[in-house]
């Protein structure tokens, strides 16, 4: 198995779909700038500023994912070069860690924020708060999306890991 080729693979996989929440960062923006210009309700016009906030925080995690992975692509293969054996232990350690990420806070205080949210709107009427948590609840959910695939592209990629560690024993 050449660990190279799919430490490769599964970068590339993550520089295609971080571009995604910037796409949805815009798209939060857009509907920020849609709500101020044409929003006429007092509803619509409580949308503005928690669109435009998640918005920004979607691009801001977007542009950050796509950078710090564009910068690992020369340097796997410069630590791959050094010592295989270093690189696969390295990166089965990241691997580990991430997915223990993704466990606790994408698929356990994600939907535990979301079901605060939805709960919330039982009690909150104000157009400012209910806005707030549609739009908290709508970002999760992307995040939920674009996470979602890319904790199996992670899984996946451990399991290589996991094999190339075996053959690097033998």
């Amino acid at each position: 198995m050449d660990i190279l080729k799919a430490t490769t693979y599964w970068l590339k996989s993550e520089l295609f779909s971080t571009p995604f929440f910037i796409l949805f960062g815009i798209i939060f923006i857009t509907a920020s700038a849609g709500f101020w210009q044409l929003g006429k309700t007092e509803m619509a016009r409580a949308y503005i500023i928690p669109t435009l906030v998640a918005g920004s925080l979607l691009c801001i995690i977007g542009l950050g994912l796509f950078f710090t992975n564009k910068s690992r692509l020369k340097a796997f293969e410069k630590s791959y070069k050094l010592d295989a054996s270093a690189f696969v232990e390295t990166e089965l350690e990241r691997a580990d860690n991430t997915l223990k990420e993704y466990s606790n806070i994408v698929f356990t205080a994600i939907p535990i924020v979301l079901i605060l949210c939805c709960l919330s709107l039982l009690f909150f009427k104000t157009p400012a708060w209910r806005a707030s948590m549609i739009t908290i609840m709508a970002m999760l959910v992307v995040i939920l999306l674009i996470d979602g695939t890319a904790h199996a592209r992670m899984d996946e990629y451990n399991k290589q890991l996991l094999e190339a560690k075996k053959e690097t024993k033998h």
